[in-house]
């Protein structure tokens, strides 16, 4: 004779069987196709869009014309996106190396314990976080030959006035050291979580040995952060190469064509000569650019080797 135990566990897997779902998946469907909507409206459809204009021969008020890879041909022979080209190239080295630099000397110098440090690393990463054309308008002020600080500033140790943005030759390189005004201290965030990470073991073996501070740094600190420089180097590459509000905002791209970017030109040619089929190309063009930069730098950064090390 079954026990009242068993009959009640029986009646409990009866019930717990009719409760679930015979065979049937749960159905994720009615939250993914939200999201699969707004990707197809704000990613797919626009760049399918471009797709199709650069192959065609559209200005506003003309009438629309397909065109094939006239587009395409035609930037081959334009001198003016060569340039542009040439100047996306200049800004971006010059404003890789400029915050690497000075980003990784100001992290060693917070990496150590001196009082007041934590003030002075929040002063430090303040311009990070101001918006990019504010630093722009703030920039022009102090670049201004007659009326800016930075010429009052060099007149002070006998230098005389500088042309600063006004100029072709130096054009590129202030508008980098504004750049690297901004963005230094976002390298220096990552060389010191790099610094944080070092184990002591290595410095200890090293000072037993009678090493110098030089030799610690050039043997042991720098090969064990570079993998936190590379990432700083793809993070700034990336972001300069399409670099556009403060270039805009402080000189659109003169004087003449001096400081045009491909982003600057790509613009102009869109929504200043309202050439769209031509400014879809380009647009085409510098995302190709783009993609083959960041694999390239992903590609470098593959071989870079991360450190064993434990937190020190």
């Amino acid at each position: 004779m079954m026990s009242s135990v068993s009959i009640e566990a029986a009646k409990a897997t009866a019930t717990s069987a009719r409760s679930k779902p015979s065979g049937l998946a749960p159905n994720y469907w009615p939250f993914v196709v939200p999201a699969l909507i707004v990707i197809a409206a704000v990613i797919v459809f626009p760049w399918v869009f471009t797709l199709w204009m650069s192959v065609n021969s559209w200005t506003l008020g003309q009438a629309q014309a397909f065109s094939g890879w006239d587009n395409y041909l035609r930037l081959a022979t334009d001198t003016r996106f060569w340039d542009s080209l040439w100047h996306t190239v200049l800004y971006t080295v010059l404003a890789v190396i400029g915050p690497l630099f000075l980003g990784t000397l100001a992290a060693l110098i917070f990496d150590a314990q001196f009082p007041l440090r934590g003030l002075l690393r929040g002063i430090f990463v303040m311009p990070m976080m101001a918006t990019p054309v504010a630093i722009a308008l703030v920039w022009t002020m102090m670049f201004h030959p007659q009326l800016g600080v930075l010429n009052y500033l060099l007149s002070l140790v006998g230098i005389g006035p500088q042309e600063w943005i006004y100029n072709q030759t130096s054009v590129i390189p202030s508008l980098v050291l504004v750049e690297t005004w901004q963005w230094t201290p976002l390298i220096m965030l990552i060389v010191l979580g790099g610094l944080a990470a070092l184990p002591r073991e290595p410095y200890e073996s090293a000072e037993i040995d009678g090493a110098n501070a030089w030799q610690k740094f050039r043997y042991l600190t720098l090969p064990m952060i570079a993998p936190f420089l590379m990432v700083g180097v793809i993070i700034r590459s990336i972001d300069a190469v399409k670099s556009f509000d403060i270039i805009y905002a402080m000189t659109q791209g003169g004087p003449g064509t001096a400081s045009e970017t491909i982003n600057i030109y790509l613009y102009n040619t869109a929504f200043s000569y309202y050439d769209i089929g031509y400014g879809s190309a380009m647009a085409v063009v510098f995302f190709v650019v783009i993609v083959a930069l960041s694999f390239v730098l992903m590609m470098v950064r593959a071989r870079t080797n991360w450190s064993d090390t434990e937190t020190r």
